[in-house]
């Protein structure tokens, strides 16, 4: 019988085999989606406040409130202080209510030593994070003596060296104790700078210094408690009083209710 001769190139396809992990990835992963180009998002910048709408908004401010007053009561520049301190993630009416009996007591950093930190707790315990804060006043009551002869200092950089003192408290403190045109941002300046436009920031310093920058100096001695006042009683973070509002046709807010 003859022989069958079967050649090598009908037992090899010409066509290469693809792995049957590949397959089967390329199987679920199905056919390639081209991908739509997203529209680019509408800018939401708002339009920059000219000097002469600034120059308004602050004009109707200072007829509407010549003088205004912060609302923390105190007795002086240390008793100022100890309040600000107090004041953090805590309501003015709530430090108000504490600190009255305590500076009756003790208005000076040699009687809040004498006091002591347990009985400073006692006075305080109705405000949020009390024990923390009663540890601070001692402690920067301490340091005033030792470093600034019992006095509370007249710069910045000092009076964040004091233990519970921040940026703000410093601001606060130069500006209603010793007449710095110094700008304190708590939140409800950073809510009003940010919505009105009239200083937008990311942070509470870009908003202080964006105020700085715009606010006319006539008007810097008084500025912040303008804006806290605003930002408390009519610019209200859920429902804002839009219909009262002093400067609400020079508010860029795109959402205003009037």
């Amino acid at each position: 019988m003859a022989k069958i001769i079967r050649s090598n190139s009908a037992k090899k396809s010409s066509v290469p085999s693809v792995p049957k992990k590949v397959a089967m990835k390329a199987a679920k992963a199905g056919p390639k989606r081209v991908a739509k180009k997203s529209a680019k998002p509408k800018s939401s910048k708002q339009k920059p406040w000219t000097p002469a709408e600034v120059h308004d908004a602050f004009s109707r401010f200072r007829k509407a409130n010549p003088e205004p007053k912060g609302e923390l009561e105190h007795l002086n520049p240390y008793t100022l202080l100890v309040a600000v301190v107090l004041s953090a993630q805590a309501t003015d009416a709530g430090v108000n209510k504490a600190t009255r009996a305590l500076f009756a007591v003790a208005d000076t950093p040699v009687k809040m030593l004498a006091l002591g930190e347990e009985k400073v707790r006692e006075y305080i315990k109705t405000i949020g994070l009390y024990r923390n804060k009663a540890r601070n006043v001692i402690a920067l009551s301490e340091k005033l003596i030792a470093e600034f002869g019992g006095e509370v200092p007249r710069t910045r950089a000092e009076i964040e060296t004091l233990p519970g003192a921040g940026r703000k408290t410093a601001n606060v403190v130069l500006n209603m104790a010793y007449g710095e045109h110094t700008m304190a941002v708590d939140t409800h300046v950073f809510r009003v700078g940010n919505r009105t436009g009239l200083a937008p920031g990311n942070t509470p310093l870009e908003v202080e210094l964006g105020l700085e920058k715009v606010i006319p100096p006539e008007f810097m001695q008084h500025a912040h408690h303008w804006l806290i006042l605003h930002g408390r009683y009519t610019c209200l973070a859920r429902k804002p009083r839009c219909e009262v509002c002093l400067i609400n046709d020079l508010c860029r807010w795109p959402e205003k209710t009037a």
